[in-house]
């Protein structure tokens, strides 16, 4: 493997848990899967529609989600929001993910 190859490698898994977060965050308002996708990169949260898809219905069957459908408009759409328990899940995977920032950044820097 590559250097290169590594670091996307490690790079991938320290992402996977702040898309989580991400889309706790965002979805405060509904949204549905197409639009939050574009919420994601637009923020900078590179990630893929085989990726979060299974990753909303994860999140719904663990109630951290729930949905309705939309059948107004010509195509149906489901629409997410962050559940109570998800605001929850939400502040305390941000308490956590800062202080794991601060601990980094408490490291001794190599000279």
């Amino acid at each position: 493997m590559s250097d290169k190859d590594a670091v996307e490698t490690h790079l991938q898994e320290l992402r996977r848990g702040t898309v989580v977060l991400a889309c706790l965050w965002l979805l405060g308002h509904p949204g549905y899967g197409y639009g939050l996708l574009e919420q994601l990169q637009d923020r900078g949260f590179d990630t893929d529609a085989n990726t979060l898809y299974p990753l909303l219905r994860r999140l719904e069957k663990q109630g951290y989600l729930t949905s309705e459908w939309n059948t107004d408009e010509a195509r149906p759409r489901k629409f997410y929001r962050t559940s109570a328990a998800g605001h929850r899940l939400a502040q305390t995977l941000t308490d956590e993910f800062d202080a794991i920032a601060a601990a980094i950044a408490a490291l001794p820097e190599e000279d």
